[in-house]
């Protein structure tokens, strides 16, 4: 039985392409309806357990009318029936509704539906552009989709209970006194209308502060864990007690606002309990007194008593329950900020798959500026023939890694366009053009999974024995098979920590050459590929580059002139425009930018020679 309820939603099915919209109202029926025959059952579910818990005073007060109006000889004979229905409800009925109930939501909805809205919250969210992730903590990001899942799960349910409870118990027990004596159902009607005014006054505010509390909680989430992230340089510049500062701020921030939450939950609780015992007081004043005036039974006053009695506690669990609608719902909210953003740098309605026979890239007439007016590129035109090999010279800020990440497509060009064998790169799937560029940085960061995933990550459907050759090639077999982790994994299946932490510099940028040699991409793109080797490494591996770089067409940045002197051509950039190119050669010749660059760093370089190979790539700027 459980895994019937378990297998009804499935959290991980593909998403819909289209994100969640802006609204509230919309962002919760994106999820909802996707498990809507649960919910209906909840509901239906919700309906029956409330009917049956309400009455529950009504066979109290019936058994008491019962044993007030019947000799005891004469009770079971005449009114057994009954007293067995009774039983039946209680002991079979209730039962079997309220684990109906269980089931749909702790089976079905707690795990099903908050891990299909944590995964489609993902699936959207890591689709979102480079920009998106500069420009927020990584941590806020991962605790809104964390918490948005159970905090939409857990109001839906909790709002449909407390419906059903309010209505069902509400009308009940006014039909049900009523029906005895209309002056009964006074004091509940009145407790519907102050309850009614406590709701309006108070819910407002309830999800203001609850929203406003879900803000500071990712804000100090997201310093709690750019405080970890960056460890190291927290340590090196042992600015511990900066860091304090700097979460202590969100701390009591948090603080703060938690208690002005606070503060509106507990007047509304004060202002309810007093209203419930108003309630229960002047019902059962009310019922006492009719009684006395002999307007009804003592079964009335048995059963007036724990029926208001039970609407007070579930009036106080339906006031709990909506404070923990509220405070989720702001959850939700804050969560929205991150999720229900529209994807940018989407691509286009039907985009083509980018087809590479050549490796041809040409940029016309590109210009970039991050939105700025000034600007960083400016009207750049540049053609890089099939297996040609360019190297990217310029200052720091010259425009030559925003090039690069134009052609890698982590922003679109403001102006012109840039054109890879005759396609518009634009127009075509990003995916589909990242898979035909290989490109290794001089920062290299690895996952928090073992070395053969690392470099399998460049092909997923690549064999052990292509792995261990890439790996190979790489120069990495020697330090890979020395590895062990905390575990006591060793060599390929020891992991290597967040960002590839328990790796030197120079193993991480082995493992990223070798992850790069196994996709075998037709473009390549360098960043200093080998900066954080030692020289005899270094020497092995420019060989290696040299092998890699044949055939395709190379893109290579350096600050290091001496590294990418023996290109085919040379790419000179200054202020963002392209001010002179040619071979090695003619640029000294020509005595321009490029002649004066070699001149400042020759003291520490040979002239290239014949058996040179190249280290290349982009510096970030």
């Amino acid at each position: 039985m459980f895994r019937l309820f378990e297998s009804l939603l499935q959290p991980t099915v593909l998403p819909p392409e289209v994100p969640p919209p802006g609204g509230l109202a919309a962002f919760y029926w994106h999820y909802a309806r996707q498990a809507r025959g649960l919910l209906v059952a909840l509901f239906c579910a919700g309906f029956v357990v409330a009917v049956l818990d309400s009455l529950i005073p009504v066979f109290i007060g019936r058994v008491v009318t019962l044993i007030s109006i019947h000799e005891p000889k004469d009770l079971l004979p005449e009114v057994g029936p009954q007293l067995l229905g009774m039983a039946l409800v209680m002991l079979v009925i209730r039962p079997l509704a309220l684990c109906l109930q269980n089931l749909v939501t702790n089976q079905a909805l707690a795990p099903g539906l908050s891990n299909l809205i944590r995964w489609q919250n993902h699936w959207h969210v890591v689709r979102q552009s480079w920009s998106f992730f500069q420009n927020d903590f990584a941590g806020r990001i991962a605790n809104r989709i964390m918490q948005t899942g159970p905090s939409l799960r857990e109001s839906v349910v909790a709002a449909t209970n407390a419906v059903w409870y309010i209505l069902v118990y509400g009308t009940s027990a006014i039909v049900l006194l009523a029906s005895n004596d209309p002056r009964l159902a006074g004091p509940i009607l009145c407790w519907f209308v102050g309850y009614l005014v406590l709701l309006r006054t108070f819910v407002p505010r309830l999800r203001d502060r609850s929203r406003e509390t879900s803000e500071v909680r990712s804000a100090l989430t997201g310093r709690v864990v750019d405080s970890y992230t960056n460890i190291v340089t927290v340590k090196l510049f042992a600015r511990s007690r900066d860091e304090d500062a700097f979460v202590k701020e969100a701390v009591d921030d948090h603080t703060q606002a938690f208690r002005n939450q606070l503060r509106v939950i507990t007047l509304f609780g004060l202002a309810l309990s007093s209203l419930n015992a108003m309630m229960v007081v002047g019902t059962a004043g009310t019922a006492v007194w009719l009684w006395i005036g002999g307007h009804v039974q003592i079964g009335t006053v048995a059963m007036a008593l724990p029926l208001t009695w039970q609407i007070a506690n579930i009036a106080g669990w339906v006031a709990q329950n909506v404070t923990a609608i509220f405070e989720n719902v702001g959850t939700v909210q804050d969560g929205m900020k991150s999720i229900s953003v529209p994807r940018q740098m989407a691509d286009k309605p039907n985009a083509d798959t980018l087809k590479v026979s050549h490796g041809q890239i040409r940029f016309e007439d590109v210009s970039f500026g991050y939105g700025t007016e000034r600007g960083v590129l400016h009207g750049i035109d540049l053609s890089i023939a099939p297996g040609e090999r360019v190297g990217l010279i310029g200052h720091s800020g010259a425009g030559k890694s925003t090039l690069v990440n134009l052609l890698l497509r982590f922003h679109d060009v403001e102006g012109g366009r840039i054109v890879i064998d005759g396609q518009d790169i634009s127009i075509v799937t990003q995916e589909s053009l990242r898979s035909h560029i290989s490109m290794v940085t001089q920062d290299t960061s690895l996952l928090h999974r073992s070395i053969r995933d690392n470099i399998r990550y460049g092909r997923p459907q690549a064999t052990e024995a292509e792995i261990r050759e890439a790996a190979e090639r790489a120069h990495a077999s020697d330090f890979i098979a020395t590895l062990e982790d905390w575990n006591g994994r060793r060599g390929f299946d020891a992991h290597v920590g967040e960002r590839g932490v328990k790796l030197s510099g120079g193993q991480r940028q082995r493992i990223a050459l070798a992850r790069v040699i196994l996709k075998n991409a037709p473009i390549l793109v360098l960043d200093e590929a080998t900066s954080a080797l030692d020289s005899e490494v270094e020497a092995a591996i420019q060989e290696q580059l040299g092998d890699l770089m044949k055939g395709r067409t190379v893109i290579a940045i350096a600050h290091r002139l001496s590294t990418i002197a023996r290109m085919d051509r040379l790419v000179v950039l200054d202020h963002g425009r392209i001010v002179e190119q040619g071979t090695h050669a003619d640029l000294l010749a020509s005595g321009g930018a490029y002649a004066r660059l070699w001149r400042m760093q020759s003291g520490g370089f040979k002239e290239p020679g014949p058996s040179d190979y190249i280290d290349t790539a982009p510096a970030a700027e």
